[in-house]
């Protein structure tokens, strides 16, 4: 039948169709897949990176408060130097006073005649006078800081200051330390967030490239249902055919057969001898 054979074309053409999207379907969804997974690495190294930018703000926050902690001993440390040497200044001006002149006023007038004997021109006379100032002036000097050197208490203080300013300048190179190392913590926290950020912005064209694929998969796997289904109702349609054509075969060779069976009984009835095929017929067709 012309129409059954145009059936089957159509309906293999549809298979063919049908495998074909199936086919496309699997590869869009393998790709898909591929796309979750580089996703998701992407997500986890992304959330890495954060957890790292995170640990890095900890410590941050934790050495610039120790940098404040550490400021306030600093400046406490210098108050108290301050205070000393005021106390000292006090002390000196109370002991090495001499005729109510203390050793920094000597001190300056040693600098000042020094400074005129090496800038000015003097006689003889005025530049032996000159010497014979500083001379006393240096020896007064000297003998005023022996007689503190002497000084218990005054040893005291000095060994107190001294000891005050190590705190003080150890306070100092503490807060540039600190402050260095939270920068630096500062500068990899910014980068693991910049390289998280990143790192998350590909996981998103991922995501989308996911999504992309994933909705051409599904347009895919319609396409093969819509082809599988016309498959269907095609094998149906050609069953049915096939089925009616049997049928109309059968009656044909029942008609056939029935035609055949008569013909043999009248040559039965008539006397004629039967072969056995003959007798086989009349049996099947009932005449016996």
């Amino acid at each position: 039948m012309v129409l059954l054979e145009d059936l089957r074309k159509k309906r293999k053409r549809y298979d063919i169709e049908a495998d074909r999207h199936k086919k496309k379907r699997d590869e869009l969804n393998t790709e898909s897949r591929r796309w979750i997974e580089q996703r998701d690495k992407l997500n986890a190294k992304a959330r890495d990176l954060i957890e790292k930018a995170r640990l890095h703000r900890v410590t941050r926050d934790e050495l610039n408060d120790k940098v404040k902690q550490t400021k306030k001993d600093r400046d406490e440390w210098n108050k108290r130097v301050g205070e000393l040497r005021e106390e000292i200044g006090k002390l000196k001006r109370k002991k090495l006073s001499k005729n109510g002149v203390s050793i920094e006023r000597l001190r300056r007038e040693l600098k000042m005649l020094e400074f005129k004997q090496m800038t000015s021109v003097l006689s003889v006379d005025k530049e032996r006078e000159l010497i014979e100032i500083l001379s006393k002036l240096q020896s007064e000097i000297e003998e005023m800081e022996k007689t503190l050197e002497q000084d218990e208490e005054m040893k005291r203080m000095i060994k107190e200051l001294q000891d005050v300013k190590e705190k003080a300048e150890e306070c100092h190179r503490l807060v540039e330390g600190m402050a260095e190392n939270a920068q630096n913590e500062h500068a990899d926290m910014m980068e693991a967030y910049d390289d998280g950020d990143r790192v998350r912005k590909e996981a998103d064209e991922c995501q989308e490239r996911f999504i992309k694929s994933k909705t051409l998969a599904d347009e895919e796997h319609k396409k093969h249902i819509e082809f599988i289904r016309m498959v269907y109702d095609f094998d149906k349609i050609i069953s049915g055919l096939n089925a009616k054509e049997r049928r109309a075969r059968k009656e044909e060779e029942d008609t056939l057969a029935r035609k055949e069976a008569e013909d043999v009984y009248e040559r039965f009835k008539r006397g004629e001898k039967l072969s056995t095929e003959d007798i086989l017929a009349l049996q099947k067709s009932g005449y016996l």
